[in-house]
């Protein structure tokens, strides 16, 4: 609604200024009308703002609004540093004191966890615990130098994991001999360098990344990869849910990383819950690490994998040579960076002689198996060769060494 003044103002310039004016003033409303629908469609986000005089506040007996004690005003305990002279006694001074060069907590907890990505396990073991009930960290001197230099760097993420694994620390090799085990099973000394189970999110990406099936688009919206039918609206039906169907993606949505990945918070996708991936309605600083046959079910049936199997298996017909031998050289190159040995070899090409005979006699069989998956299927290579090598190269990708950081 517009005042009086504006009215006439209004009514000048779209019925008696110049024409140039008249012009001019309805681009001005044009572009006025599209910054509101600009505005429109961003979201509203709830924010808090600080009092001008900001109330008492009290200690309060046994949690009693009236029974009031002793007055009490934000500052920190008297063992930690105080707030920075410069920060306002509110939250914006508590976030500048979190990340003061004086405090001496979030740093370390910060160089805990990128410490707890690289070698499976923190120098304080407890990631979600750097209180009284937690552990004390392994090495505490190594733990207050990574700290003291992430603050020096500025901050700088890249810089201290570049520090990480460029150490004689993690360059280590990662076997395990007779001699280690029985002196550090766990390696809390850090004699040799790490090796642990990927998390489940890479396990997925190693395969899709292994046999070139993986976009590396970045950012846009979120994904749904396979899953099987109904699971939602098995585990999650009635008036209270939403999202209680599931659209399987198509095209490249099936193979983006899996931090794409739609997650319903009290249900992960299967996938990646086998391999411990947590569901979302808790927090958690570490997660367990589990081996159980249901993992090796996932990787050998999985149509992610299968799928990402046939893949591998194209390229190594494409690219491996004509014989046996390269074929499976070239897959062990790309899924476990190193030459398979003379044992290795020799047992995967007699199971590829094996299977190609096997799907000889039933060509069904090999049509099912390559039916799985929505990219298309390799023209010019016999469906029997194809299927044979697709088992061979389902083995390879089922490796412990191949969804192992070592």
């Amino acid at each position: 609604c517009r005042s009086r003044g504006s009215r006439l103002k209004h009514y000048y310039l779209t019925q008696a200024a110049p024409e140039t004016d008249q012009r001019l003033y309805a681009r001005l409303q044009d572009l006025q009308d599209e910054r509101a629908k600009v505005q429109a469609a961003v979201p509203n986000v709830m924010v808090m703002q600080e009092l001008q005089q900001p109330r008492d506040t009290f200690m309060l007996g046994r949690g009693d609004y009236r029974n009031r004690g002793e007055k009490v005003s934000p500052g920190t305990p008297e063992w930690l540093p105080t707030f920075p002279p410069d920060a306002p006694r509110n939250r914006l001074g508590l976030a500048r004191w979190i990340v003061s060069a004086d405090h001496p907590l979030t740093a370390r907890v910060a160089v805990n966890h990128y410490w707890q990505s690289y070698f499976g396990d923190g120098l304080v073991r407890t990631a979600e615990d750097f209180g009284l009930q937690g552990e004390l960290p392994t090495h505490p001197r190594l733990l207050d130098w990574l700290a003291r230099e992430f603050i020096d760097s500025g901050w700088d993420i890249k810089a201290i994991q570049k520090k990480i694994v460029m150490s004689a620390t993690y360059r280590q090799g990662s076997y395990l001999s007779a001699d280690l085990r029985n002196e550090g099973p766990e390696n809390r000394l850090l004699a040799r360098g790490p090796r642990f189970r990927l998390q489940a999110e890479s396990v997925r990406d190693n395969a899709l990344s292994t046999s070139g099936l993986l976009v590396s688009q970045v950012g846009g919206p979120s994904v749904f990869p396979y899953q099987p039918e109904g699971l939602w609206k098995e585990m999650a039906y009635g008036d209270m849910f939403t999202a209680q169907v599931y659209r399987l993606g198509s095209g490249a949505d099936l193979y983006r990383r899996s931090i794409y990945t739609f997650w319903k918070r009290t249900i992960p996708p299967p996938s990646l819950g086998v391999f411990d991936a947590p569901d979302r309605e808790k927090c958690i600083a570490r997660r367990s690490r589990t081996n159980t046959p249901l993992q090796a079910l996932v990787l050998m049936n999985d149509p992610t994998y299968i799928e990402a199997s046939r893949s591998l298996a194209e390229r190594m017909l494409r690219h491996g040579g004509a014989d046996s031998s390269g074929r499976i050289r070239f897959a062990f190159e790309r899924a476990l960076a190193r030459p398979p040995s003379s044992l290795e070899s020799r047992l995967l090409e007699d199971l590829a002689t094996e299977q190609e005979r096997k799907f000889r006699g039933a060509p069904e069989q090999a049509r099912e198996l390559l039916r799985v998956g929505a990219s298309p299927v390799a023209e010019g290579i016999p469906e029997s060769e194809l299927a044979a090598w697709t088992v061979v190269a389902s083995s390879i990708l089922n490796l412990d060494e191949t969804i192992s950081k070592e």
